[in-house]
């Protein structure tokens, strides 16, 4: 199987589903949340001050159109300076990183944070998963409506840990949104596991895959991931992207070795590198 997706696609897919999750929030919310967005070229930036984790503050796309350039960086770290953040992530593509990074790196003062995996896989060579994945006898896979949204957004948020109720509100204002699709794993008629995934054009990415904890090593994420694909199949995309994290020396990353599972494939692994205030 190849895996022929442009790292500049895959770059901007992904930006562009936290751009239009994020987004997607009613104005009162995002200003409560001081949640803000640039556009540098193809490329975009996020800044939610209100989230205490700093994960929510982050850019990307960079290179997708144009080769990457030390003013763009700069208009991404002076807008994370203007929004009061004290912390924001660029994801660049190492395929894409000049060959002067070292230097640009160290002029805008960024460090090198934690590491992710880039997958992707060929919906036009990917044979559909037969037989489908296996779940708990009670247990089932569907989408999720809007009256399911605030339960939805409530495993997927607690999940990775954003508790607050204004970080629960922002996740549950995205669902059923035009280019997306969110699945729910029920036990009986308890949401267990959710995920979601995001259509740009060509390009599919996966999105927030979240399994309770008790709910764990059961299936659930493995059946998430196949019914996402599919969805991204029908879409018409030809691609689907999706990152995790990097595995170091004895290390085991679980949601990495289900996506490879799944029939994804590494495309490269890529630093976050860190603006601080």
């Amino acid at each position: 199987m190849t895996t022929t997706v442009p790292a500049g696609l895959a770059e901007l897919t992904e930006i562009l589903a936290y751009g239009d999750f994020a987004t997607s929030a009613p104005a009162a919310l995002q200003q409560d949340l001081g949640l803000a967005s640039l556009q540098v070229g193809p490329a975009r930036a996020l800044a939610v001050r209100e989230d205490p984790s700093h994960f929510f503050n982050r850019a990307g796309g960079f290179g997708a159109e144009h080769p990457l350039t030390l003013d763009d960086l700069a208009r991404v770290c002076d807008f994370y300076r203007e929004q009061g953040v004290a912390q924001g992530s660029l994801m660049i593509a190492p395929p894409l990183m000049p060959a002067n990074w070292a230097a640009q790196a160290a002029t805008l003062g960024l460090t090198e944070g934690g590491r992710y995996a880039k997958l992707a896989c060929d919906l036009d060579t990917m044979p559909t998963a037969d037989p489908p994945p296996v779940l708990d006898p009670g247990w089932h896979i569907g989408t999720v409506g809007a009256h399911q949204a605030r339960e939805w957004a409530t495993v997927m948020m607690n999940t990775f840990g954003f508790t607050a109720p204004a970080m629960v509100e922002l996740a549950a204002s995205f669902v059923g949104r035009a280019s997306w699709r969110q699945y729910a794993v029920r036990a009986g008629e308890r949401i267990v596991a959710v995920g979601s995934v995001f259509f740009n054009g060509e390009c599919a990415h996966m999105f927030a895959g979240a399994t309770l904890p008790a709910a764990r090593g059961r299936g659930a994420q493995s059946a998430l991931l196949a019914a996402r694909i599919e969805a991204a199949r029908a879409q018409g995309c030809r691609w689907i992207v999706a990152e995790t994290g990097a595995e170091g020396p004895g290390e085991h990353n679980p949601s990495l070795h289900n996506m490879l599972r799944a029939g994804f494939r590494p495309m490269y692994e890529r630093p976050n590198w860190l603006w601080r205030a």
